[in-house]
């Protein structure tokens, strides 16, 4: 096949033909392939001149250590059912990413369920992702509203609000302009309310939309929850309770809740569900250009030998890690380092997503102890979450 399998850029026509195939291959429409095509790069793979895979690539830049990073975002990728087998998905991913690699992509991201496979082309997932349900019953007993006033429809300072928190943790889009249109298309009995305190600025930003449930009839979708603080949370968490006369089940959607100990807060946590979903991956394009766009800690002082292999052990490449006085530089050096780490593992401590020694050890990052409990600190200020699903 790779003599006759050419991977280009796909015209109108090939992206329709690629638009029938991914209906065939996830065996349901995929509207985002029509949604974010404008907004996205279309590569399709060829074989005799027939699209036989595809995928998005968006150019979108992550939030890591409170800067926003240069990112790429695969979105709708597959391979027709009889093409698989070939290695095909790996090789359109690489083709995928080079034209946002030369537009300035130092990091990647996508959704996937074939972990195994992403996670030997050096992807690596830096957090669980669950969605949860909870009755609005038990939010309606669990939380009050410590007088908060609500209005529908975001606004300038909502919109700065929900940016201001976004860089807050690791992963997270600076959501581009297109995206509130892209969501509306998604969803559209989408509704958007903001909270705040008499005379305050906006504190909270929630997004709900009516939904089937197979056994209730309807539930409530909760798809961005964004609180500046505790209070504002107990707000938002009380009006989804306000819900319990018509709707009795919330479903927090799989990006629609940051990690927080929702949980502790009810007065009956048998009443909370979680369901476990595939996670989102990681990527390190560019080490060096990685390293030097994320934001760090002032107070971290960090001068540190490191090894980064390949997934295989076949490939070693040795730096000096330095960051001081909120920069951070990954030079090339010939000592042996004291840490080793995989392309995944790096990714995964890049996003903070290693919360303890211990945990770093059990995935599998190599050496000094010391050396692995100082270089967690660098990036423990920040936990990894994408509210966003693509």
């Amino acid at each position: 096949m790779a003599a006759q399998l050419a991977i280009v850029e796909a015209d109108d026509e090939q992206w329709r033909e690629y638009q029938a195939l991914a209906r065939r291959a996830y065996g349901h429409p995929v509207d985002d392939i029509a949604y974010l095509s404008e907004h996205a790069d279309r590569r399709v793979a060829l074989h005799g001149g027939k699209v036989i895979a595809g995928g998005l690539g968006m150019l979108v830049k992550q939030f890591f250590g409170g800067q926003p990073v240069p990112g790429a975002s695969m979105a709708c990728g597959c391979v027709a059912p009889e093409e698989r087998g070939d290695q095909l998905a790996g090789r359109l991913i690489g083709e995928r990413l080079r034209p946002l690699q030369e537009q300035g992509a130092v990091v990647a991201t996508l959704w996937t369920t074939s972990t195994g496979y992403v996670r030997r082309l050096g992807w690596e997932a830096p957090a669980q992702v669950y969605s949860w349900a909870v009755s609005t019953d038990e939010l309606s007993r669990s939380f009050r509203s410590p007088g908060y006033e609500v209005g529908v429809g975001m606004t300038e300072q909502a919109y700065q609000l929900q940016e201001d928190l976004a860089s807050q943790w690791n992963g997270t889009w600076q959501r581009p302009g297109w995206w509130n249109t892209w969501q509306q298309r998604q969803h559209p009995d989408l509704t958007t309310y903001r909270f705040n305190r008499p005379g305050r600025e906006t504190a909270g930003v929630l997004s709900v939309a009516g939904e089937r449930h197979p056994v209730e009839g309807r539930q409530l979708g909760v798809y961005d929850f964004w609180a500046a603080d505790s209070q504002a949370a107990a707000a938002m968490f009380a009006f989804l309770g306000r819900y319990n006369s018509r709707i009795p089940t919330v479903a927090f959607q799989r990006t629609g809740l940051p990690p927080s100990p929702l949980q502790h807060h009810l007065h009956r946590s048998a009443s909370l569900t979680a369901r476990t979903w595939h996670p989102w991956m990681l990527r390190i394009l560019d080490l060096r250009q990685a390293i030097q766009l994320r934001g760090w800690p002032d107070e971290v002082d960090l001068t540190l030998p490191i090894e980064v292999v390949t997934e295989d052990d076949q490939a070693t490449d040795r730096f000096t890690l330095r960051i001081a006085g909120g920069k951070g530089e990954l030079s090339a050096a010939t000592s042996e380092g004291r840490l080793t780490l995989t392309r995944g593992q790096f990714a995964v401590w890049y996003a903070g997503g290693y919360r303890s020694v211990a945990a770093a050890e059990l995935s599998g990052v190599r050496g000094d102890r010391a050396a692995l409990t100082r270089l967690l600190m660098a990036t423990a200020d920040r936990e990894p979450w994408l509210a966003d699903y693509f």
